[in-house]
């Protein structure tokens, strides 16, 4: 079959995948198929088998960024979005964001990455069957009252808000909300200055040409600001589309754990990728310098020193000498 959109799900010991996948199975309305990239262990429980669900399997793991670069070799379709492997969807989502995409491509916008409004999923609680006692999700499985094993009670719903449209990074090029700039957000389509990674969708030549996933900056961790900056440094823009929304699941708790090891290294690596690379110009793609972007946004974090310094780092690298 012929898919317009692929949808990229690298996973590695992910608890609620084949919620995700049996999700995006119900809710989508396009030719829309689903790709999967089980990192070093196979998914429990399992995944069943369907047409439009292609599944890749590395018997030792590579990391979140290969492992999505591996996915999106497999697909054929124009799009691709990745998700994270713990999203729920609104109905034929998918076809709302194609739409979307026809829409400013009529108007010759080629070079777009797309989110849609964020809410928070509500997976599950913890439920007491002694006392009644109910705890929202978490990894703790023991009654606080009681102390009587609880037992799991799947809600799998997304919560009505906050529903997330804008986002930036600060001057260390770290993700922050940006909530400041949702008043200037008019209409259906509007701009976001960077994106939360846990969903993102754009045309697979883009994702490629524009190199939206570099392995090289280590398993995880930045990805919204790469995937953002990246598009409009070379030219394109960030755009959320409010006609439809995702859920995403967020580990509220300090036990509610990232399935990979070492979460604070691999950051760091990607931090680091981050702030060479975009500090310093160092971006082969792109056209414009970042102390543009800045001033386009006006974000907080970022005072005249902070520009001024960024535009002295730009003239140094000798590709925006008059920055």
């Amino acid at each position: 079959m012929q898919y317009d959109l692929s949808f990229i799900i690298p996973a590695r010991n992910e608890e609620f995948l084949k919620n995700t996948v049996e999700d995006i199975l119900k809710n989508k309305r396009g030719a829309t198929e689903v790709i999967v990239g089980l990192d070093g262990a196979w998914s429990d429980p399992p995944l069943e088998d369907h047409p439009d669900v292609n599944i890749i399997y590395y018997p030792k793991s590579i990391g979140q960024r290969a492992m999505m670069n591996r996915c999106v070799s497999l697909s054929r379709a124009k799009f691709v979005c990745k998700i994270d492997a713990h999203c729920s969807f609104d109905e034929g989502w998918d076809v709302k964001m194609l739409e979307a995409f026809d829409e400013l491509e009529k108007q010759g916008e080629t070079h777009i990455t797309m989110v849609s409004v964020m809410r928070n999923l509500w997976a599950f609680d913890w439920k007491c069957y002694k006392c009644g006692k109910r705890v929202y999700q978490d990894k703790d499985s023991i009654c606080p009252v009681c102390g009587t094993q609880m037992k799991k009670k799947m809600l799998w719903r997304a919560k009505r808000s906050p529903n997330s449209t804008s986002y930036r990074f600060n001057n260390q090029l770290e993700f922050k909300y940006f909530g400041e700039y949702k008043e200037k957000q008019k209409g259906d389509l509007v701009e976001s200055m960077s994106l939360q990674g846990s969903c993102f969708m754009a045309t697979r030549e883009n994702y490629w040409e524009k190199e939206l996933c570099d392995e090289s900056w280590g398993s995880w961790g930045g990805q919204g600001a790469e995937v953002s900056i990246k598009t409009w440094l070379s030219g394109g823009r960030v755009i959320c589309n409010k006609r439809t929304w995702y859920a995403h699941l967020f580990r509220t708790k300090p036990n509610f754990s990232f399935p990979y090891a070492n979460p604070a290294r691999e950051q760091l690596k990607a931090k680091n990728a981050l702030r060479d690379t975009f500090f310093n110009s160092k971006f082969d793609k792109q056209i414009y310098p970042l102390s543009w972007l800045i001033e386009k946004f006006s974000p907080p974090d970022w005072s005249e020193k902070d520009i001024a310094e960024q535009k002295a780092r730009e003239m140094k690298s000798g590709r925006f000498p008059t920055s």
